[in-house]
Formats: structure tokens, sequence, C-alpha cells
């Protein structure tokens, strides 16, 4: 029934296998337009009001602010398309830090990454929310949260169908925003023209007065501190570069064409608004955000017939900016669980973070992000006040980092790459405008709550060290195991099958990706079990995660080693006179695949008992229950409901 029941949510599962499979769920430029860019087309929402504010009574100067903003927009992305051509199979600011700076940096960037996903989905969701009980009575405010925390649970479940899926889903919400805002942007320009040619004479007065009585240090310190406050803005940039592995061939060309989509879309529209609020004289009013106020200034004669049509007009617009900030939560869903998994491959965070669903989508990591997501909405109350002072700080880390690695790149080969002087000068603008950003954010917002963010990031940092530690004293751990063994390749020819009897008495045993771990238990059953078993099998499979997936050389890399280790033991069994064979599976859900397995051998092998190894630690503590021993223990759990015997043998690790 349960599986009935996932099967109707999420849907049927998919063959990573089948090359149709990988073309299936591939996305062209406009579908990655849409999933990846919503999140940095969104913020033009709330990016270009905060930094208009920003400037007070000195809003004339609102003209370079657009202009700077346009910029930045894209030098960022023309930076990013540096990121996708060095890193073809994504990665994104998280890859280049870990390549370019070291890989504790890496993990820095990582980290920041993830919490400003987080505050992605966070602050979109709550904003949308807003929005949506903007129209609402009063009285229903109180249910404004558990609605939040059901939009989070939506999107989730949308995203474990599939990343087209959900794209699919809410692409009516942004081509509607695209256009309506187009429109209006277009139109609001056009019908206030003729004050286009006094925005330039009115911005040089009024820096030329300041100048003149305040001094040159407090414009350049007015018009930064305005500049980063739009910080916003810019978020959501990076995600095409992360995500160039879920697009259709040629990836780095619809990675290209996204990015310059996005920027193009970007640009117009924070640019645009701010033109906007510029032509039309727009002020702050209670209860409305100035991109409603200044819309209802547009709209406000528009009638059909006697009938005045700028409120209808002017709602439907809202209601798709908060569809849009949905869409912006939903692209959290998409680049957040990659970062995820590839900081899980690098073993800053559980390997099992990296593991592909049925439908071929990070699992586990898009729970990890719903209910971090679901927790800091809990903890702020869905506050979108609180959330924004959280906001934007993390993701000028990874910009800062990554363009720093980008300006390193560039110095390192000049004269040996085509084109270096130009790539070096646009990746060291963008780190000095970016690392301005984040320096000034960081000292505006620091007081008001911008601590939290960064007290955050240093212990998700802290965990990633602590959670490498780990993996990386295992693993020397067993290599000491298996130095013992490393002879076992090449000592004996397979007996003959037909020899065998396979109503003899049968040890199998569940063997993971360790050899030494495998040979521990094999050593074990011999030691415990003397004589008994005539025959022994060797049950594995490979897990098709999503590194595997993403890259053919690792995917095979994978499978030759499974058969070399697979090929040791049969040879050790064999030169001591017992018959040996293993059952192998390849897929994304590994338990499923041993359930399959081990009934194939239950059933060619009547009298078999199964094993497994558990690990056991000096000192047992949540991280490592966390890290290690679930399979068998699962394992274990389903043959005996089936009947079958299985035995988990204990491995000490110091």
């Amino acid at each position: 029934m349960l599986s009935r029941i996932g099967s109707l949510l999420i849907g049927k599962a998919r063959d990573p296998f089948d090359k149709e499979t990988r073309k299936h769920i591939s996305l062209i430029a406009l579908m990655a337009w849409i999933g990846l860019g919503a999140d940095g087309i969104s913020s033009s929402c709330y990016g270009p009001e905060e930094a208009f504010l920003a400037l007070g009574v000195h809003e004339e100067l609102a003209i370079y602010l657009a202009i700077a903003t346009a910029l930045t927009v894209f030098i960022i992305s023309y930076a990013y398309i540096q990121v996708i051509e060095l890193f073809p199979n994504g990665g994104g600011g998280y890859r280049v830090a870990t390549r370019l700076l070291g890989r504790h940096a890496g993990l820095v960037s990582g980290s920041a990454l993830i919490i400003d996903y987080v505050l992605t989905i966070s602050i979109s969701v709550a904003s949308g929310i807003d929005a949506i009980f903007s129209f609402l009575p009063f009285e229903w405010q109180s249910a404004k949260l558990v609605i939040a925390i059901f939009f989070v649970f939506l999107l989730a479940i949308l995203n474990l169908r599939g990343m087209k899926e959900s794209i699919k889903f809410l692409m009516p919400i942004f081509l509607g925003f695209i256009v309506t805002h187009f429109f209006l942007i277009v139109y609001g320009i056009i019908t206030h023209h003729s004050g286009l040619v006094e925005l330039f004479p009115r911005a040089s007065q009024e820096s030329t007065d300041l100048r003149s009585s305040m001094g040159m240090i407090f414009v350049i310190s007015l018009f930064l501190k305005a500049f980063s406050m739009g910080g916003g803005t810019y978020t959501g940039l990076e995600a095409v570069s992360n995500n160039v592995h879920t697009l259709a061939e040629p990836r780095v060309r619809t990675a290209k064409l996204t990015m310059f989509l996005v920027a193009i879309s970007l640009s117009f529209m924070a640019a645009g608004i701010i033109l906007l609020y510029l032509l039309w004289g727009a002020e702050k009013i209670d209860g409305q955000t100035l991109n409603a106020t200044v819309f209802y200034s547009i709209t406000q004669n528009w009638q059909i017939g006697d009938y005045n049509i700028s409120s209808i007009v002017v709602s439907i617009v809202l209601i798709l900016e908060a569809g849009l900030l949905l869409v912006a939560a939903n692209s959290g869903f998409l680049a957040g669980p990659t970062v995820v998994a590839n900081m899980a491959h690098d073993e800053w965070m559980p390997k099992s973070f990296s593991s592909l669903s049925s439908r071929l989508v990070v699992k586990n990591g898009i729970l990890f992000m719903a209910i971090a997501a679901i927790i800091t909405l809990i903890i702020t109350g869905g506050s979108v006040h609180v959330l924004v002072v959280l906001y934007s700080i993390n993701v000028f880390i990874t910009f800062s980092m990554s363009l720093l690695g980008l300006t390193i790149y560039w110095f390192r080969h000049r004269r040996r790459k085509p084109r270096w002087k130009s790539k070096l000068f646009v990746a060291l603008v963008g780190f000095i405008v970016c690392a301005s950003i984040l320096a000034v954010t960081i000292f505006e917002k620091f007081y008001e709550g911008g601590w939290v963010t960064l007290l955050i990031t240093s212990l998700f940092v802290a965990i990633g060290l602590l959670i490498r530690h780990s993996y990386i004293k295992f693993r020397e751990r067993l290599n000491r195991s298996e130095s013992q063994f490393c002879d076992y390749e090449n000592i004996a020819p397979s007996l003959e099958e037909q020899i065998i009897d396979k109503r003899a008495p049968t040890a199998a045993i569940i063997v993971d990706q360790t050899f030494g771990s495998g040979m521990h238990c094999l050593l074990e059953i011999k030691k415990l079990f003397p004589g008994i078993f005539q025959n022994f099998i060797f049950v594995t499979v490979g897990e098709v995660d999503s590194n595997t997936f993403r890259e053919e050389k690792k995917w095979r890399d994978m499978r030759r080693k499974t058969k070399s280790a697979l090929r040791k033991y049969r040879n050790y069994c064999n030169a001591n006179g017992r018959f040996a064979k293993a059952y192998v599976g390849y897929g994304t859900d590994i338990v499923e695949k041993f359930t399959q397995l081990t009934d194939r051998v239950s059933k060619d092998y009547p009298h078999t008992v199964f094993f497994g190894t558990k690990f056991i630690f000096d000192n047992e503590n949540i991280l490592t229950q966390l890290l290690y021993n679930h399979v068998a223990y699962i394992m274990q759990r389903r043959l005996h409901v089936k009947g079958i015997n299985m035995v988990i043998l204990p491995m000490k690790i110091q």
C-alpha cells in the first residue's frame, strides 16, 4: 500500500541506464531559465525597492543605481560563464572554490550556498504567502505559517517527482510574471519618456550638491549602502553553473544560453523597475510594496468603458509576483540538493545525501532542504522582516570566493590561455564588486541579525570538518584491513560451477564497496562456523548516485572496482577449497536492489544464511550512527520478515 501511494505521489521509477531517461530529464535552455532563473528574477520583487529606499531623500541618484545594477548582473553572469567553461560537469561556486582555492575554501563556499538556498526557500515562500494574504481577511493571518509549511511540503513532493515535472507545473506562473512585468515596464517608460532626459542632469546636480555639502566620501558611502541593500537582486545567478549536468546536450552551450536569458531578464527587470520608481515618483505607502505603488500609478487611468480596471490589473500582477516567489522557492529545491550532493561526494556531508531516488533526483538533499526550510520558518515565525536580514550575505561569500578563484586562475594561466586579459579583468572587477557588497552588507546587517547567518554558516563548516575527519579515520582503518588481502586477486582459478551442490549449507555475505569489511566478515564466519558452509555467495550493489550518474567515466570506474573486489573474494574462497559466486547489481536504491538479489540467492541456494557487517566504534555517538551501519540492519529486518536468517557480525573500528 505504501509503495503504491509513493508511486502515485512521486511517479514510477526510472531506469538510470536507459539513454532515453537522461534525455528525458535533461533541461533545454527555456526550462532551465524558468527553473534556475526564477530565484534571481523574483528578486526584482524586493531587491530594487530595498536599494531605492536606502537612498532616502536622494532618490535622484537611483539612475546610477539602475545602471550599476544592470552592469553588475552582466559582470557576475559573464564571470559565471567562465565557471561553466572551466567546470562543464557543474558544481558552480562550490567546485570553483574547491579546485582553485583549496578544499577548505570549498567547504566554506558550499556551506554558505546551502544556507543561502535554505533561506531562498524560506523567504520566497514567506513573501509569497504575505502577498496572497494581502487580499484575504485580516483574521486569517494566524494561518500564514501553516500555509507556508504546506507549500514547502508541496514543493518538496513536486521535486521528488523530478526536476522537469516541477518546472512544468510552475511554468505558467513564471511566464505570466515575465509578460505582465515586461509590458508594464515598457509602457511605464514610454508614457513618461520625456522624463528620461532629465534623469542624468538631476542626478549630476544632486551628487554635486552632496559632494559640496557632505564630501565625496559621504556620496560614495551612500551609494555603496544602497547598492549593497539591493544585493538580493543578484541571488540565483550561480544556480545555472551549479546545475550544468542537468542540462540538455551540448551542456555548455545550453548553460551559456540559459545564463544569457537570466542576465537579460534580470537586468531588464531590476533596472527597469528602478527607472519606473524615478519616472513615476514612487513613494513608500504603508501596507504596499513600491512595485504595487508604481503599478497603481501606471494603471490608474486604465478603463474598459466606464469601469476602472486598475485594481484588477494590479491584483493580477501582484498575484503573479506571489506565484513567482513560489517558483523562486522551487529553484532552491533544484540547486540546493546539487550542492549537498557535491559536498557529500567530497565527504563534507553524509554520503547518503548524494543518493538518487527511483526518479533520479537527489532525494535526501531535497528532504534536507525541506526540513531545514520548515525549521527556519518555525523559528522566525515566517517573518519576512526577520528572514531578509539573514538573506543575501551567504551568496556573496560564494560569489566573492568564486571570482577570487577565477582571478587567481587567469593570473596563473596568463599568456597560456586565449583572451586571458579580458577574462582576468572581468573576474577581478566582479570580485571587487562582490567583496564590496559583502563587506557593506555585513557591516549594515551584522547587529540586525546578520551575525546569526555567519554563526550558522560557521557551525555548518564545523560539522563538515567533523564528518570528513570521521570518514578519513574510518577509511584509514579499512585500508589497513585491506592491505592484508592485497594478493588475493590472482591466486587461484575458479572451481567449476557444475560440481557444486546448491543444496549444501551456503553463507551469503552482503558486502559494500569496502573490501576490508567483506574480508573481515568472511574470516569471522570461518572462525565462528568452522567447516559448516560449503558455498560462499557475495552479494553487492554498486550505487548509482548523483556523482556516478553525472559522469560516465566515474560510472565505469565504479563498476571496475566492484568487479575487482568480487574477484578477490572468489579467488580467496577457491584457494581454500570453497565454491564462491558473486551476485551484483547496480541501481539508485541499493536496499531495493539488495532485496532483489537476496531473493535470487535464496531461490538458487535453499539452505542459505545471510551475513552482514556492523561497524563498532570506541566512542559511539549520533554522528557514527548517522554515517554508518544502515543497510545491514534494513536487510536483516526484510529477510527476517520472509523467514530467512541473517546474522550481523561486528567489526571494531578504533
